[in-house]
This record gives C-alpha cells, structure tokens and sequence, in this order.
C-alpha cells in the first residue's frame, strides 16, 4: 500500500527498504498464507551481498514469504539521475549477487533490458517443463511403435 505513494528517488539502501516492508507493513503476515515481495532495481544493493543474503534468509526461515527480483539492466552510460550508487557492479555480476539472495528468499530471478529477457526463473522452469513433455511424448511414440511392430 505504502509503495504507491513512493516517488522514484533514492540510493540502493536495499536493507533498509526490505526492513521497512517485512518489519512495518507485513505485521498481519500470520493472518495470511504466504506473502511475496518484489525486488525492481536497475543495479546492486549497496551493502554486501552475503549480509543481504543473510538477512533474507532469516526473514525468510519459518514463514511462507518469497523475495522475487527483477532486474532491469540499462543501456550504459544513461544515468539520468545524476545518482552515484554507494557499491558498483558490471550487470553480470549483479545478476549473480541478486541470484544468491533470491536463493536465500526461496524467490524468483528474472534480468531483462531493452533488448529483452536476458534470464528468468519462470521461463526456465517453463522450459523445463516444455522438455519434460516432449521426451515423455517421445517415449510414448517408442512405446506405441514397438507395440505396433510387436502386432
């Protein structure tokens, strides 16, 4: 609800907004079954990532509550905002930062920019399932065919 009134502004505090979130506005978190939480960011968090990933798996031990990221990566050298963040990182390697806390959140990662989807949980898991039907589909091919053979 608080997030609506937000204007975008800022530093990368991530702690300090996940704290906000889970400690303030999810205090009615045992009246619901599970909770999620968004992650939109364009950049690294600026404290360290295994001190964010430990904080997260802590808020995340016991209860229901997933932490997903999105990650929006933009084209370089275009920071209108004149902000320098506190911590830098190249995007890869604040994929790979994002991906160990989303692990720690029991969440979903997903890194797109304006040339599309460079990776996401979902479409994996998708695709995955997508290669599970196809192999099961040509095992029931083989079988039908050696029945048919057998005849």
């Amino acid at each position: 609800r608080w997030v609506l009134s937000l204007e975008c502004k800022g530093s990368r505090n991530f702690l300090s907004a996940l704290r906000r979130a889970v400690e303030v506005d999810f205090k009615d978190k045992d009246k619901h079954k599970s909770q999620g939480l968004y992650l939109l960011t364009t950049g690294i968090p600026d404290q360290e990532t295994h001190t964010v990933s430990a904080y997260v798996a802590e808020v995340c031990r016991g209860l229901d509550f997933q932490l997903h990221v999105c990650l929006f990566s933009v084209t370089q050298g275009t920071d209108s905002s004149g902000i320098i963040p506190a911590r830098y990182a190249n995007p890869q390697e604040t994929a790979s930062a994002f991906k160990e806390i989303v692990q720690a959140a029991n969440g979903r990662f997903h890194w797109f920019g304006e040339a599309g989807i460079f990776e996401s949980d979902d479409i994996a898991s998708i695709i995955a399932e997508m290669e599970k039907a196809k192999n099961y589909s040509q095992k029931c091919a083989f079988l039908v065919e050696s029945l048919k053979q057998r005849s």
